[in-house]
């Protein structure tokens, strides 16, 4: 279930949306409210329109139809309430730009100049988000000398920097390994849980997260189904979905997808099972 804390924090109101582009059309009619604390799995194939529903929430792509509201406001540029974590991608070895000065970027970001009163603060709050990720012992490092994994916290610690109402995860997994992906996964849902963040975590891969997950929006063909796990990640809602025969099996308290074209479904092959159905 999603936390409920009391606050001022809004979350994600979506409304008759739809994101075209020519003649196809990557989902329609989309209602979608996303309240403080919740966790939302954003799931489905490649180009069904995951990462493009995060660029409609910041702002960088226009909705066809319907009207969104993000953390109290329109999606745009500036707003300091949203936090965003992207796919991890390795830095190079040569980048000087040390892991405090990544996190920095956080507070940077939202303001022209921060003054001689507000370099403490910036201080402070640098090193209070290093320090909610565990980075202690590194953050003050090149990033480019560090692990994919240690990268990622501190990407984690960027994105909490401003406080945000939401957080938008855009396969923030990707590329690490299962240590890592724990690490990382644990640092997001502890967030939501202490401050009621809401949560939209885009990935191929549903089973690192699943304890955390409260729903689950699947994106395919155009469509979409929105539930808990098990409503959703089931046999017959995702055959309806691709339209064609999709076995879902739970073994060891993971979920494990099996269609007739393994190109139908996830990418990931810890959570694709290319046995035919």
């Amino acid at each position: 279930m999603p936390v409920s804390i009391a606050g001022t924090r809004e979350g994600v109101h979506i409304r008759g949306a739809s994101l075209a582009f020519g003649s196809r059309t990557l989902w329609s009619g989309l209602d979608l409210d996303v309240e403080p604390g919740e966790f939302l799995a954003v799931l489905g194939p490649n180009g069904s329109g995951k990462t493009s529903l995060l660029k409609v929430l910041l702002g960088l792509q226009p909705l066809s139809a319907g009207s969104v509201r993000i953390a109290g406001r329109a999606p745009g540029s500036g707003n300091r309430k949203i936090g965003y974590i992207p796919q991890q991608r390795a830095m190079e070895e040569a980048l000087t730009l040390r892991g405090t000065d990544l996190v920095g970027l956080g507070v940077d970001g939202h303001r022209w100049g921060l003054g001689l009163r507000r370099i403490g603060e910036r201080r402070r709050m640098v090193a209070e988000a290093v320090a909610s990720v565990g980075a202690e012992s590194y953050a003050k490092q090149p990033v480019g000398l560090l692990s994919g994994g240690e990268q990622q916290r501190l990407r984690v610690a960027q994105a909490l920097i401003g406080d945000p109402d939401v957080l938008l995860c855009d396969e923030p997994l990707l590329s690490l390994d299962l240590a890592h992906q724990r690490a990382v996964s644990g640092l997001i849902n502890a967030r939501r849980r202490s401050a009621g963040t809401a949560v939209l975590f885009v990935t191929h891969e549903i089973n690192p997260i699943l304890s955390y997950v409260d729903r689950v929006l699947y994106l395919v063909n155009g469509s979409f189904r929105i539930g808990s796990a098990d409503e959703v990640m089931n046999s017959k809602t995702l055959s309806e979905l691709y339209g064609t025969k999709i076995e879902v099996f739970k073994v060891g308290g993971q979920i494990h997808v099996a269609g007739a074209q393994s190109a139908l479904c996830e990418d990931e092959p810890h959570h694709l099972d290319e046995r035919v159905g």
